[in-house]
């Protein structure tokens, strides 16, 4: 896929799905603008990519109106936008902390709504958000993640609709080896990624290059809009 001259903004694009799908889209010729909270990840990540004159960045907080809207106002049209932020939180019902579910909520579902209302996307260009396996295949603990995917699926359809031309879809990765799996886990991170490997049918846990391979397939093939792209090794099979 060609995307010469295109520009492509990844919000969450400092580190793990977001930075993979940013040095894919770079190899490709796009310019970018990568987003996060941290401008200090944001300036480690742009020196990882290593291409000054076509990677910019912009701090911001999705789940901020203002943030958003200034992000779009202040940048050129977009041709494609990527949203792979989120903030994770895994805890039983019975013990629900409230304030921590909307805090995912407003990561996910509240953020993926302040960039459809603010992104300036290119007519033909797209719009794709990251959803996940935990909205058909749910884990202990993880009710709110697992109903924060699953609206974000529906949303993709009402877009879909409200948004044409703009294509707008969602990616469902399963596990992937990213920096959240090391809060997540901890020293045992391995050993989960070793027994869940096992259960997969493609024998091993995805890494954010195979999840940048399925973002750049949404991002080229104009026939494809309402759709989420299931990218989790086979792990809704097992």
């Amino acid at each position: 896929m060609d995307l010469e001259d295109q520009h492509v903004v990844v919000i969450g694009g400092s580190s793990g799905i977001g930075l993979g799908v940013a040095r894919a889209c770079l190899e490709r010729g796009a310019s970018l603008t990568l987003v996060s909270r941290s401008r200090d990840r944001l300036a480690r990540a742009a020196a990882e990519l290593g291409e000054p004159r076509r990677v910019r960045t912009f701090a911001a907080d999705a789940t901020q109106e203002a943030e958003v809207r200034s992000l779009f106002n202040e940048h050129p049209p977009a041709r494609h936008v990527v949203v792979t932020a989120v903030e994770g939180h895994y805890q039983p019902i019975r013990a629900l902390d409230i304030a921590a579910a909307r805090r995912v909520i407003d990561s996910k579902l509240v953020a993926a709504l302040h960039v459809a209302k603010h992104a300036r996307i290119e007519p033909g260009g797209s719009l794709t958000f990251t959803a996940g396996i935990a909205a058909e295949r749910p884990g202990p603990s993880g009710a709110v993640v697992a109903a924060v995917n699953g609206a974000l699926m529906a949303l993709v359809r009402a877009l879909a609709v409200e948004l044409a031309p703009v294509r707008v879809n969602a990616l469902s990765p399963g596990w992937v080896d990213t920096p959240v799996w090391d809060s997540l886990a901890g020293g045992a991170k391995q050993e989960r990624f070793a027994q869940h490997a096992r259960r997969l049918p493609v024998g091993r846990v995805g890494a954010p290059a195979d999840i940048a391979h399925a973002a750049l397939f949404l991002m080229g093939n104009g026939f494809t809009t309402g759709e989420v792209l299931r990218v989790d090794g086979g792990h809704r099979l097992v």
